[in-house]
């Protein structure tokens, strides 16, 4: 099989050429420590007069099952490698991806402020005492439960799944199949931790439904919310 040749080589790449065509694609790479800056905010310094419980019938007939940590930590190698693969092979996959990002988490961050959330279902023991139980212990320490709704790791799960569906190697249905599956495990993992409400899940999903068809392209009269190719060509042509 012949190897895939990189889109751009990057080890010509310098600060002083940012802004040639070969690299601007990368400026949108800065989007990320401003989140991580706002995410921040929103999670340790501001302070709202209440935060809205999310919770809802379903959620009391879902059990905690600590096996659903796999997926759950796979969502952090999954937006990495996306984000790795597309910089390497596809530029305007690249950019869709951090479009679709961009847009979405601004949104959230946004909700974050304006309606504050916070869930109360993380159980008081575990069932089980096991490696996966005490790494659960300890992200329940390092994570807040507060700023839950909508769902960011339902979110990033389905940007990726679109990401893969926007790129050409990827668009076989074995292949399709295999990110569908990874983005409903990761999100089936956030209620199966008690991290999210079956609420914070759908109010991610409709965020992903609103802003799916403003990047990527949806066919006329296309019952599936989900083609290849996106709107992305024509709102920016550049790409």
């Amino acid at each position: 099989m012949q190897r895939k040749s990189f889109a751009v080589d990057y080890r010509q790449f310098r600060l002083s050429k940012l802004n040639d065509e070969s690299f601007r694609h990368l400026k949108l790479l800065l989007f990320w420590p401003i989140y991580g800056f706002f995410f921040y905010f929103v999670e340790k310094l501001y302070m709202p007069a209440r935060y809205y419980p999310m919770h809802c019938a379903l959620d009391d007939m879902i059990p905690f099952c600590e096996l659903f940590m796999i997926p759950y930590l796979a969502w952090f190698l999954c937006i990495v490698g996306m984000l790795l693969y597309t910089m390497l092979y596809d530029i305007g996959a690249f950019k869709r991806f951090m479009y679709f990002i961009i847009l979405t988490y601004s949104v959230t961050i946004v909700i974050y402020l304006i309606f504050p959330t916070c869930q109360q279902l993380r159980p008081a023991a575990f069932p089980r005492d096991n490696l996966l139980t005490q790494m659960v212990g300890n992200f329940y320490a390092f994570d807040t439960n507060t700023n839950v709704c909508p769902s960011i790791h339902v979110i990033g799960s389905f940007a990726v799944y679109f990401a893969a569906r926007d790129i050409r190697r990827f668009r076989a249905k074995g292949w399709r199949l295999g990110f569908l599956t990874m983005a409903v495990l990761i999100s089936l993992s956030t209620v199966f931790l008690k991290q999210h409400s079956v609420l914070d899940v759908l109010a991610g999903l409709a965020v992903c439904a609103a802003a799916y068809p403003l990047i990527y392209r949806v066919p006329a009269g296309a019952a599936s919310l989900i083609p290849a190719g996106g709107l992305g060509r024509k709102r920016f042509p550049e790409l």
